[in-house]
């Protein structure tokens, strides 16, 4: 038999992911009606005045998409574990890292971009500009894959572990943090007239490192907690 290479296994990877994703269609949905949700709720509970939801907005859509990719990356690894897929992950020729790297992939397709995609129509409820919301999504681009890249290492710590979820969360926040800071900041900087670049250039720097990092952390992490 023919061995299979590294690109074709990764590929493999995400398309099966991809095609569980839509078999769980209510999961994935899940998240976006969660992100419309809190979103919307916010203009609600401030009132109608334009220039405070114009101020909040850019933070407000960052927040909900965070918690929104939140909820499906304790599932990440943790149905791969209860199905024996993990452990053949481990001992496949491919190396680990790049197979953590593929199901990053393609948790960002199902839930960063998804958000993303819906992001502009949320932020129009806000108030914000065409420019502004350019940069929104721009900002979402690029910061939403550091989002799964650095869960993904919380993701592998806490399989098998009981109340995954919490812990995921607590691991997780504090180290997404800057990237909602610069994400937003970004956005506020765009509408305000200022410049965006040096915002864009730390958001870049963090995604930059994350691709580099974050899957070699997280297939440790993954030996770890299987050991």
């Amino acid at each position: 038999m023919k061995p299979v290479g590294t690109l074709a296994a990764m590929r493999a990877l995400v398309v099966r992911d991809l095609r569980l994703a839509l078999r769980r269609k209510a999961d994935t949905l899940g998240a976006v009606f969660f992100f419309v949700i809190v979103a919307s709720l916010f203009p609600l509970g401030v009132g109608p005045e334009p220039a405070l939801l114009r101020t909040m907005g850019a933070g407000v859509v960052w927040v909900a998409a965070l918690l929104a990719a939140m909820l499906s990356m304790p599932r990440m690894f943790a149905d791969d574990a209860a199905d024996g897929t993990l452990e053949q992950m481990l001992l496949a020729p491919t190396p680990l890292p790049l197979l953590v790297a593929a199901k990053v992939v393609a948790h960002w397709l199902v839930s960063g971009l998804l958000l993303t995609a819906v992001a502009p129509l949320l932020a129009l409820q806000f108030g914000l500009g065409a420019d502004a919301i350019g940069v929104l999504v721009l900002a979402l681009l690029a910061g939403t894959p550091v989002l799964s890249l650095l869960g993904a290492i919380g993701a592998a710590l806490t399989v098998g572990v009981r109340g995954a979820a919490v812990l995921l969360s607590l691991l997780v926040l504090p180290l997404v943090t800057p990237v909602l800071i610069f994400g937003a900041g970004a956005v506020d900087a765009a509408a305000g007239g200022m410049e965006i670049s040096g915002h864009f250039s730390i958001l870049g720097a963090m995604l930059a490192a994350s691709l580099f990092l974050a899957p070699w952390a997280a297939a440790a992490a993954l030996r770890i907690s299987l050991d």
